[in-house]
């Protein structure tokens, strides 16, 4: 299978950089998969998982949204934020999705709309984080 060059970049540090096979991406209107000689595209993500698939093996990485660029040097994400499945801490995340719920009650209008999407795509990933597929 040929490969790619593959950079997952975060405001805190380089997540990844290296050859790869393919790469599937949250994208904000569906996830996406990018194979060597994919066409150029730039979309949005959303919160989700990331999957990394080199040399046979699966690397599943969460991101909170941002942009992925591919274009003929590869594909490119820079990310809002990105962490290895093995470097989150759960119970830290599973907070932070009740401290969401808590503040739903001081939106409204749009600003209410954009918090229970962003509160269901991080439930979606807890959920996944909890299915037996992700172990």
């Amino acid at each position: 299978m040929a490969t790619f060059h593959f950079d997952l970049v975060s405001p805190e540090k380089l997540a990844f950089s290296g050859e790869v096979d393919q790469v599937d991406v949250p994208g904000l209107e569906g996830d996406f998969g990018v194979l060597a000689g994919h066409a150029p595209v730039v979309a949005a993500m959303r919160p989700g998982i990331l999957t990394v698939i080199q040399d046979g093996k699966r690397e599943k990485i969460i991101v909170l949204g941002g942009l992925a660029e591919v274009s003929e040097k590869g594909l490119t994400v820079l990310a809002d934020v990105a962490t290895s499945i093995d470097e989150l801490d759960r119970a830290a995340f599973a907070e932070q999705i009740s401290a969401m719920e808590e503040k739903l009650a001081e939106k409204e209008g749009s600003e209410l709309d954009h918090a229970l999407e962003r509160l269901d795509h991080f439930k979606s990933i807890q959920h996944q984080l909890s299915s037996t597929a992700m172990h």
